[in-house]
């Protein structure tokens, strides 16, 4: 199963702030306290992996940001599928 498309957008707002301060997949995941390879679960599209609630507090308090950030400011639209984000 692949995320929806908001949560694609989730993990694609989650990876614009990583890459920003070029910080690796590894970096994040010891800061967050899960494994590298997680990070790479949760970055693919095709994996239903995803951040739970408790690591996006964690991402906002390593980004020192709000939650918020990681939710986009405008629904998703649906196109075919809600699980379909190709």
């Amino acid at each position: 199963m692949s995320k929806s498309l908001i949560e694609f957008e989730i993990v694609n707002l989650v990876r614009n702030k990583r890459k920003d301060l070029n910080m690796s997949q590894a970096k994040l995941a010891s800061l967050i306290q899960v494994s590298a390879g997680y990070i790479g679960q949760i970055e693919m599209k095709n994996s239903d992996s995803m951040y739970s609630y408790d690591q996006l507090n964690r991402l906002a308090l390593l980004f020192n940001c709000s939650p918020k950030e990681f939710i986009p400011e405008e629904p998703i639209p649906s196109i075919g599928s809600e699980n379909d984000p190709a």
